[in-house]
């Protein structure tokens, strides 16, 4: 049978716990939030303004706003796209909830489309099925950091005449068909979290090529004032007419300081990610019971999770006995996600259980492996052990 299971009182693999990701930040890091501080500027100032330009280049979209979290840029995606009461946005059920809840937050309706089984995204042939005449968005995810079929969902939405809105938190460096996650006509979301490829502690970016929409999300974030302090006074008008209904979803200039430092840290970020993926990817091809994630053709994942299927008619045990034993040998496994509709929140609103059976199917076997930048070559090996350890003992 092999190793003794930390689970069952054998020695766990690693002495402390391995989390599933973390920030990496370096003295430059510091160094230019310390150099922001002594400017006089520490919010809604020029740091803002540069790190969204150089954001923009980064992605190759014409205009970037950043906002407060990867929340506030679905909400603020959503209300610029227009949805409304009564309106309807087609998504994912799996995805954390924050995607479907900024439907809701504008008083539309999430429509929950399924997946694709083998790249874990919204399908775009169930999406189209889902279409009805309150459709006003579509809301695809890139899922892991894997890039949707991108074409596939601007044909899709100009067909019909509908707002793509595209949830990047997951994939910010991916690539699909030689092009960079971000620009377009519609709304692409970024996340700036702690455990996403770059951080400014929270906060968020909407990218778009529409400078109608770039606007609205300008407003959006700032109370839905049509200009901002700055504008104001360098106009010399005494007051900023309010003409939307926004939010205080401002981003500190401290924060876009560290921002547009982590930015210049992307590539290697990415090709770390990538490095780490890969060994996985060759290390645990052949363990029993577990299916890698796939990648498809012409694109470069991101890499945002390490995303892993257990196989329950090739092991004794239940996903949950295999997230714990991995707990246990202090592999800091975890779970994306839950499809969003099993929340009670949502299960109160009437969405019911086996609306999408290949999300939900997906979602009863998901781990997640922890990869981030600062794992060691070590921590990597760590993580392979742990996995053949636990996947060979409960071999069937």
């Amino acid at each position: 049978m092999g190793e003794r299971l930390a689970l069952h009182g054998g020695p766990p693999v690693r002495g402390a716990l391995l989390p599933y990701g973390r920030h990496l930040v370096d003295d430059d890091d510091v160094q230019a939030v310390v150099a922001t501080l002594r400017d006089g500027l520490i919010t809604t100032g020029p740091a803002v303004a540069r790190f969204e330009q150089a954001f923009a280049e980064v992605v190759g979209a014409r205009h970037a706003v950043a906002v407060s979290s990867g929340t506030a840029a679905l909400h603020a995606a959503v209300f610029a796209a227009g949805v409304g009461p009564g309106d309807e946005a087609v998504t994912t059920p799996l995805t954390f909830v924050a995607t479907s809840n900024a439907v809701l937050y504008q008083g539309g309706r999430p429509v929950f489309a399924d997946i694709r089984p083998d790249t874990l995204t919204l399908d775009p042939a169930a999406a189209a099925a889902a279409l009805t005449p309150r459709t006003r968005a579509l809301m695809p995810v890139h899922f892991a950091g894997q890039a949707c079929d991108v074409e596939a969902w601007e044909r899709l939405a100009r067909t019909h005449g509908l707002v793509l809105i595209q949830d990047a938190a997951h994939a910010l460096g991916a690539e699909v068909n030689g092009r960079r996650v971000g620009p377009g006509a519609g709304l692409t979301v970024f996340s700036l979290h702690p455990v996403k490829h770059i951080t400014t502690g929270e906060g968020g970016v909407v990218t778009t090529d529409d400078a109608a929409l770039a606007e609205r999300v300008r407003r959006f974030r700032n109370h839905g004032l049509a200009s901002d302090a700055g504008t104001r006074d360098a106009h010399g008008r005494l007051w900023s007419e309010m003409v939307d209904l926004g939010y205080n979803y401002r981003l500190t200039d401290l924060q876009c300081a560290l921002g547009r430092s982590q930015l210049g840290k992307l590539d290697r970020f990415l090709a770390r990610r990538e490095a780490i993926a890969d060994r996985y990817l060759a290390a645990l091809k052949d363990v029993p019971g577990v299916t890698l994630p796939q990648v498809v053709p012409d694109a470069r994942h991101a890499w945002h999770i390490f995303p892993v299927l257990v196989e329950p008619q090739r092991l004794s045990a239940d996903r949950a006995t295999i997230y714990a034993a991995l707990r246990a040998e202090n592999v800091g496994v975890t779970l994306h996600y839950v499809p969003a509709y099993w929340h009670p929140y949502y299960a109160a609103r009437g969405y019911a259980r086996g609306l999408c059976p290949a999300a939900e199917d997906a979602a009863e076997r998901l781990l997640t492996l922890p990869i981030f930048p600062g794992m060691t070559d070590q921590d990597v090996a760590d993580v392979v052990h742990a996995v053949r350890k636990v996947a060979e003992h409960y071999q069937r």
